[in-house]
């Protein structure tokens, strides 16, 4: 028996309510069953650095879709949820916090510093949480994984150590992204490029033994401290007799050499570049090809060390001015440019980043990164869209040693141990007790730790329970969908291939559904500087999450950005309310009825007609699914539900709902099938809009659990009605066209009508009879008759014509003609004085003279606008006289 709904549709009274209930049930819990077909997820986890923002809530909402989808197909469907220790992001918080508080890192501690860390991770780890429960993700709270809980912890040093021991790991000097600030290395991902107008400084480098000169041009002449050599391409007639000979470095008075390298590109500038290894990683790959010494000449905090001479100690910028000056006092500076230029700065402290050869733990990635390119060429991973495989190919086809240590105190400890007496280096689990060289037992560990990357590459299996053999890892990995930002493709998504194949032997899931980035209604990206980020939980405080959930979908393709607007989430909160109210209205209207399974004969055409539209709906849907389009998938369902179901087929049921006294069988097919339909569109709609749905099901089918745990609908052949469909859309032709020509003509809806439809096609005139009774309301008929040929209609009956049949509506029912005669007379008055007016003034020379534009071409369009009315208040008018 079903049960009536609340009057009005309240989320944030239900929405709570429900997801508790689900927790409470543990819907979203996925143990191993082997009878069962297993669908895994991870989510990509959010950075335990503040509050989630709309790419957030975007990201979470497609893989939502996606559980609830599979969950309803009857996969035992596990989503794993967790967050990420961000190393570097959450030093900066915490480091901000403790400096608010007059307390200094360092004279805290490491120990003290983490233990803070780590009540900052309870804190925000349980805000994330909150925050994603109120957009009603079915993720498993009780796998719940943190990137530095113990089991993950296992997998970062397990893979640590085993890399290390198969070669693959490696301590050395390479150019790596310094931030002098925060004083450690980055990775690529945490540098943010930004156009900056800056400027190019050419410079004179004297060829020695000539009286020539090398001009170069340099963004950043305080490397020139550090130049080891003058590259040319080997190409270039201009230089091919001077590669060999050095050139004088100038203010340093140190020879260096001219060399020959494909590095160079001779149409720009001047054709010559200086090479600094030790702070530019294309002139420290030039450095390894030529044996060039690496000359670094910078501090950790960016300013001048020894090697400097004279401006040893100066900042950078400030070293940079006082070059400046005295290469131009010297006569080498030859003239300076306006040039924009990117520069990479460090996304969490805003400082420019340095490059610096700088002494780190690297992944040799060559070997690695080949299973992961096999994995697109066959077929073994899939991206969509497929335009990102050419990105995808692109950074592993180039891919360089991986920078994987970091110079902060939060994050996983290098499991390195160094011998105090003889230096030795021991890669293990624990503390060596003695060193296997010289016997020693004094040993330190080193006090780097790995970046953020290195243990969200292991996320898929790590989660899982790897390194252990466990029976989750055996039955849920594989994962199958992977849902990200096409923006962290490098950082996060081919490092989690790659890794899958090193530890895991396998792809760690078969596609990537990437997504674009949430942008405000002016198209720009979300940011604070711009102070134009919408928080999620604001809009759902507002409209409701299902209102949030269906406007990120909505009008979405993978890969694509999107645009946000409040209005949009309005207008959808508007649909929730209309599927709401047109529910209760079923409800209300079944209850206190024993609805039956009626025969296929009592379905009247217009039953039939919305069972093979919804039959056909779910077939669609379901390959828009499988597909990944989801924006197309909802619009579907979005379309049906509001024109289809909303607004024809309960308009059309409404008839035999009210004559049931009359006819109980008829009643009863309809009512059946607006709880059957209502029920299948529910179900499609879930997954996008999980709250209101569940809401409504559970009124409409209180017998079962939950809508949540029920089965998505299946197209059936069976239910496929295309006699039906022809019968129904016909009479939809037919009902917009009478409404249209009685708003032409001002007929008010309560003036009914009599309404011919002549048609000659047996079959339709056959399903037009079975149907007219339930039609006549929405054309303000008082009767339709139909035939086969026009007779009996007046001969100045309005016509309709539609696809294979003609619509007659008797003018002396649509008006009253006295009082049409009188109007239109008065009308035509009106319009009379209206174009005099405007004729006159533009017909004066002196206003066409003196108006502005925009004042004549408003005229302009009113003289156009008049006399089209007066003619067609003139015909009929005629046709009134007649």
């Amino acid at each position: 028996m079903s049960k009536n709904l609340e009057k009005t549709y309240n989320p944030k009274e239900i929405e709570p309510k429900l997801y508790e209930k689900w927790c409470e049930n543990k819907y979203f819990h996925a143990e191993v069953d082997r009878s069962k077909k297993p669908f895994t997820t991870v989510m990509p986890p959010p950075n335990i650095t503040g509050k989630l923002h709309m790419g957030h809530a975007f990201d979470n909402t497609l893989q939502d879709i996606l559980i609830r989808y599979k969950r309803m197909q009857g996969y035992n469907a596990l989503w794993i949820p967790g967050t990420d220790h961000a190393a570097i992001a959450t030093e900066v918080k915490v480091t901000e916090q403790l400096k608010a508080e007059g307390i200094d890192k360092k004279e805290l501690g490491r120990e003290k510093f983490l233990e803070r860390t780590w009540q900052w991770k309870d804190e925000y780890a349980g805000t994330i949480e909150g925050q994603l429960k109120k957009l009603g993700v079915s993720c498993d709270w009780d796998r719940e994984r943190f990137t530095m809980d113990e089991g993950c912890s296992k997998a970062v040093e397990e893979v640590f150590i085993k890399l290390y021991e198969e070669g693959y790991i490696y301590k050395g000097s390479r150019i790596v992204n310094w931030c002098p600030v925060c004083k450690t290395a980055l990775s690529d991902a945490e540098v943010d490029h930004e156009e900056q107008a800056g400027h190019f400084w050419h410079i004179k480098y004297p060829i020695v033994g000539t009286d020539r000169f090398l001009e170069i041009a340099t963004t950043r002449p305080e490397t020139m401290l550090g130049d080891t050599a003058i590259a040319v391409h080997p190409d270039d007639e201009r230089y091919k007799d001077i590669v060999g000979k050095n050139v004088l470095l100038p203010l340093v008075n140190r020879e260096i050499p001219i060399v020959a390298d494909y590095y160079v590109d001779k149409e720009f500038g001047t054709g010559a570049v200086k090479i600094t290894p030790a702070h530019d990683p294309n002139d420290f790959e030039v450095g390894k090809r030529h044996n060039l010494p690496e000359i670094n000449i910078m501090n950790d905090d960016a300013t001048i060390n020894e090697l400097g001479g004279k401006y040893a100690g100066m900042e950078r910028y400030e070293a940079r001015k006082a070059i400046v000056s005295d290469l131009e006092e010297q006569g080498f500076l030859v003239k300076v440019e306006d040039h924009s230029h990117n520069v990479g700065t460090h996304e969490r402290c805003g400082t420019t980043v340095e490059p610096l050869v700088k002494q780190q733990w690297f992944v040799r990635m060559e070997e690695l990164a080949k299973p992961a390119i096999e994995a697109i060429s066959n077929g073994d991973l899939k991206l969509i869209p497929e335009r990102m495989n050419k990105t995808y190919m692109n950074w592993l086809s180039n891919i360089r040693d991986w920078c994987v240590s970091r110079q902060i105190w939060w994050g996983h400890r290098i499991p390195a141990y160094y011998c105090q007496e003889c230096g030795k280096v021991v890669v293990a689990r624990e503390m060596p007790e003695v060193c296997p060289d010289c016997g020693c037992t004094h040993f330190v560990q080193d006090e780097d730790t790995l970046d953020t990357w290195f243990s969200s590459a292991l996320w898929p299996f790590s989660t899982l329970g790897w390194p252990e053999k466990t029976e989750d890892l055996d039955y849920f990995y594989p994962t199958d969908v992977l849902v990200t930002g096409y923006d962290i493709i490098f950082f996060w998504v081919i490092r989690m291939v790659f890794s899958g194949y090193a530890y895991t032997g396998k792809a760690p899931f078969h596609t990537v559904l990437f997504h674009g980035l949430i942008r405000d209604s002016q198209g720009r990206k979300m940011s604070k500087s711009l102070g134009n980020g919408i928080d999620p939980l604001e809009i759902i405080e507002k409209y409701g999450a299902d209102a949030l959930r269906i406007t990120l979908v909505t009008g979405n393709a993978p890969g694509n950005d999107m645009r946000f607007y409040d209005e949009r989430v309005e207008a959808n909160r508007n649909f929730a309310n209309k599927v709401w109210n047109a529910s209760r209205f079923i409800l209300m209207n079944m209850e206190g009825k024993e609805i039956t399974v009626p025969n296929e004969s009592d379905l009247s055409a217009v039953d039939q007609w919305i069972i093979s539209k919804m039959n056909t709906l779910t077939k669609d849907v379901t390959e828009n699914m499988d597909k990944f389009e989801l924006g197309i998938a909802v619009q579907k369902v979005y379309d049906f539900i509001w024109d289809e179901f909303c607004d024809w087929y309960i308009e059309l049921a409404k008839y035999r709902i009210y004559h049931a006294e009359e006819d109980p069988a008829a009643a009863n097919s309809a009512l059946y099938t607006l709880k059957t339909v209502l029920g299948d569109a529910l179900k499609l709609l879930h997954p996008f809009m999980p709250f209101v749905t569940e809401e409504i099901y559970g009124a409409l089918v209180p017998e079962e659990e939950s809508l949540m745990m029920s089965s998505w609908p299946e197209y059936k052949e069976s239910s496929c009605y295309p006699e039906a469909e022809n019968i129904v859309d016909h009479m939809k032709e037919i009902i917009r066209g009478v409404r249209n020509v009685r708003a032409e003509m001002n007929v008010a809806p309560s003036r009914k009508a009599k309404t011919y439809i002549v048609c000659e096609n047996e079959n339709l005139c056959q399903g037009f009879e079975e149907i007219k009774e339930s039609s006549m309301p929405l054309m303000s008929a008082n009767e339709i008759q139909i035939q086969s040929d026009k007779s009996g209609i007046a001969e100045d009956a309005v016509s309709v014509v539609v696809a294979d049949a003609v619509v007659y509506l008797p003018m002396e029912e649509l008006v009253d003609f006295e009082q049409e005669l009188e109007r239109l007379t008065k009308e035509e008055a009106r319009l009379t004085k209206e174009l005099a007016r405007v004729n006159g003034m533009l017909n004066n020379e002196k206003f066409i003279s003196k108006a502005p534009e925009a004042k004549i071409n408003e005229e302009r369009a009113k003289l156009e606008k008049y006399t089209q009315m007066m003619e067609q208040v003139q015909e009929r008018l005629k046709g009134l006289r007649k």
